[in-house]
């Protein structure tokens, strides 16, 4: 089946620049082949680009980034990031996650530095130190290098995630709902924190979400899965002015495109 390409607004400027990651013809089954989880997704984010990904629970969000992530291999399909097949865990993708999970016994900035001194040693880290301090700076943490997670906030905690992400320069940004188990005041911070980094590294960006507004909020694009079996069944442009401020949820424009894509997925689902 096609996908429906809707440009609600003009084609954004992140969408003329060159591919980064590419998917085709992608699937995903279980259960010798009985289940179908994904089916047929064709996918390409550009340099620059945000793209965003919303769907009723059980839908393949999760899969597709395990998928992209190189956690997870697909039955068939081509997955492609700068030119290069991914069929496993690489260091230029960099995740984060719905919990920070960071170590309580090493302080912030150890536990930005030690997926490098896990992966080339200790060496390697600490040649690294200088880059996680500026990263701790962009982000508002530079005076809490040496405390521990427990003193952290939430949302600093996610900052501190934030900052191990970027750390090693990675091509590629996954992010599985990073900011769900934040109160609403943190979060809409946070979204605000992590359109100013992306905008200000030219971070190309996938975003795992439930919450449609974060979505149109931080996206170039918005994907729209639906189940049974997994699909993309429209990819939505949006080309709202950057910055992005938390007075645009309130406009009309913002609104017209959250209420489409919850026309396309059903109310009940987002109730």
């Amino acid at each position: 089946m096609p996908v429906e390409t809707r440009q609600l607004k003009s084609v954004p400027a992140a969408s003329q620049t060159r591919p980064v990651y590419q998917i085709a013809r992608l699937s995903k089954t279980y259960a010798r082949n009985q289940l179908v989880a994904l089916s047929d997704v064709h996918l390409t984010i550009n340099k620059g680009e945000f793209v965003s990904v919303v769907g009723s629970s059980g839908c393949g969000k999760s899969t597709l980034l395990k998928i992209m992530a190189g956690l997870m291999p697909p039955t068939t399909g081509r997955v492609v990031l700068e030119g290069e097949p991914v069929v496993g865990p690489r260091r230029d993708i960099g995740m984060m996650f719905q919990q920070a999970t960071l170590l309580p016994w090493k302080t912030t900035i150890e536990n930005i530095l030690l997926p490098i001194e896990m992966r080339d040693g200790r060496a390697a880290a600490r040649d690294a130190r200088d880059r996680a301090m500026d990263l701790l700076t962009l982000v508002g943490l530079g005076d809490f290098a040496n405390v521990y997670p427990g003193e952290l906030s939430g949302g600093m905690a996610q900052r501190a995630s934030i900052c191990r992400m970027l750390v090693s320069d990675p091509a590629m940004l996954l992010l599985d709902e990073p900011f769900s188990a934040l109160d609403e005041l943190t979060r809409d911070f946070m979204n605000m924190e992590l359109q100013r980094i992306c905008s200000e590294r030219h971070a190309t960006a996938f975003l795992v979400t439930h919450s449609l507004a974060e979505a149109v909020f931080l996206s170039d694009r918005i994907l729209v899965m639906k189940a049974r079996p997994g699909r993309i069944v429209e990819d939505i442009r949006i080309d709202l002015p950057r910055p992005r401020t938390l007075e645009m949820i309130n406009t009309p424009e913002f609104g017209e495109i959250v209420a489409h894509i919850r026309d396309l997925l059903g109310r009940e689902a987002y109730s």
